[in-house]
């Protein structure tokens, strides 16, 4: 994965991040996020994945049952945000439509994708930091307004 920052005003960062064949997102995202220790920001991204798992969350379970992808999809939509937990620690909150060669598309949380051949992502990072908290009622992690 390539990165750069392209601009900087008034607190505000602007990134684009470029995966690489073989990357995972997730795992180089969130490296990233740590380096530069991203706790509000916001990204998008389209490429392709080899294979991905998706998540969908099961609220009488309160956990995501995985969906895998095993094949070859176009990633349509990628986005999400980037905030920190109550620890201080980095959380990755990301969603994703994946197109099929027969054009029916999968969507979810992104739980993993191994790109193929690249991802393009943008990032914004604002100076304000947002914080979750965990949530009982649900069993997620909430952003604090």
């Amino acid at each position: 994965m390539n990165s750069r920052l392209l601009h900087e005003a008034e607190g505000q960062k602007t990134f684009v991040l470029v995966f690489d064949t073989g990357n995972e997102v997730m795992t180089h995202l969130m490296a990233f996020a740590r380096d530069h220790h991203l706790a509000g920001s916001r990204f998008t991204a389209i490429g392709a994945f080899e294979e991905a798992t998706l998540g969908y969350f099961d609220w009488n379970k309160k956990d995501y049952k995985k969906i895998a992808v095993t094949e070859q999809v176009e990633v349509v939509s990628l986005i999400g945000d980037i905030t920190q937990d109550e620890l201080g620690e980095q959380r990755i909150h990301a969603h994703a439509v994946l197109g099929k060669s027969d054009g029916s598309a999968l969507a979810g949380h992104l739980l993993e994708g191994h790109v193929r051949p690249t991802l393009e992502l943008m990032l914004v990072e604002v100076p304000e930091h947002l914080h979750r908290h965990y949530d009982v009622e649900t069993g997620l992690a909430l952003i604090e307004v």
